[in-house]
């Protein structure tokens, strides 16, 4: 048996999300279905993180073990044939210590946040990031984001269905910029809780549109309570940018 990790790029607008669904079509599904036409055997893929309906990925973590003799090459070019015309794709694989896991073994994990500002619809880019019309200040948007990195109790900024054992997350970096009409918000944990990021972005970007003062992204989080939360952000615009090693670093 041989630990094969993965590293997937995908559209997440055709799935329910990463993981595998009972109500609809999930990335894990159409790789574990790819995976069996490959090998012939029932596998079971392990990702760094979960991703919810409409949110994408650059390069999401995953591994699965396969009992076939084949090479990670010959995997990844049999996976991909077999994933089409799903917009997924694998973009790496390797073999992995049979103690290496996608999931626990992952000690950073990176988000990054597209918001297109302008007046004009969105074309090439309808569901891959968030419209907003209005001007946003993303200085401001920048400033409001300092309050919430390091270590805190995120409940304000946390799914009410999250199933993680503690609202208390450390924050690593989450920083604001424009590009153009782009407004990129990139976040970088150790881990997040369900909803974490586009809470966080929601409410900023109440904040870059005037509504809400600097402060009061601060005063959201000291409340601990989700009814203090301004927005959650739509998932369009939420890519899973990375995850890291401490094998890889």
């Amino acid at each position: 048996m041989t630990r094969f990790a993965l590293t997937i790029e995908f559209d997440g607008g055709p799935f329910f999300g990463l993981q595998r669904q009972d109500n609809g079509p999930s990335v894990q599904q159409a790789i574990e279905d790819a995976a069996h036409a490959v090998t012939g055997e029932e596998v079971t893929l392990h990702s760094a993180g979960r991703t919810d309906s409409g949110v994408h990925a650059l390069a999401m973590r995953s591994h699965l073990d396969i009992a076939k003799d084949i090479t990670p090459f010959r995997l990844m070019e049999a996976l991909n044939a077999h994933l089409r015309p799903d917009p997924v794709a694998i973009i790496a694989c390797e073999e992995k210590p049979d103690d290496w896991h996608a999931r626990f073994s992952c000690i950073g994990r990176s988000y990054e946040y597209r918001i297109r500002n302008r007046r004009a619809p969105l074309t090439l880019e309808k569901g891959r990031a968030w419209h907003i019309a209005r001007p946003l200040d993303h200085d401001a948007m920048h400033e409001a984001a300092q309050a919430l990195v390091g270590q805190h109790d995120f409940t304000t900024f946390r799914s009410a269905h999250c199933q993680a054992a503690s609202p208390v997350k450390t924050l690593d970096r989450l920083d604001v910029s424009r590009e153009g009409d782009a407004v990129i918000v990139r976040a970088a944990a150790r881990s997040f809780l369900h909803h974490q990021v586009r809470s966080m972005v929601g409410t900023l970007a109440l904040v870059g549109q005037g509504q809400w003062q600097v402060g009061q992204v601060a005063e959201a989080l000291a409340a601990k309570d989700r009814a203090a939360l301004g927005l959650n952000a739509p998932p369009e615009g939420l890519y899973f940018v990375g995850a890291r090693y401490e094998d890889e670093e």
